[in-house]
């Protein structure tokens, strides 16, 4: 069965970084348009990021201006894994992100085939 797991989550001070990874089993990712959404507690889920897929020409977009220049969405296609890697956070950027898979890059959850069970961003002094 298809699943996507994230992992690289954790706590981080502001001005910090994390990667996030997004890996696949029973899929192969790079077919697919790759999106990093996030949750925030009593706010609605939104699309951060996404990549997609290398028949679509593989670039990379960003759904929130205040991720441009701070957050970077790659893929590595020989690892089967999508990264997200988020610099100079704050905390408005504490949130569970979650990854998805899909046929385009589009910020409605919605219309994503596959999602993972997210992981938890934290950031705090």
């Amino acid at each position: 069965q298809a699943q996507l797991v994230e992992s690289g989550g954790g706590l981080v001070q502001p001005g910090g970084s994390l990667r996030l990874s997004c890996a696949a089993s029973e899929l192969f990712l790079e077919y697919y348009a790759i999106a990093w959404f996030r949750q925030a507690p009593g706010k609605e889920r939104e699309g951060v990021s996404c990549i997609n897929s290398s028949d679509g020409g593989g670039e990379p977009t960003h759904f929130v201006d205040s991720v441009k220049g701070r957050f970077t969405i790659s893929r590595d296609s020989a690892k089967n894994t999508v990264y997200l890697q988020m610099n100079s956070l704050n905390s408005e950027d504490t949130a569970v992100y979650y990854c998805a898979a899909g046929p385009i890059c589009t910020h409605h959850s919605g219309n994503y085939y596959y999602e993972g069970q997210g992981t938890q961003v934290t950031v705090s002094s």
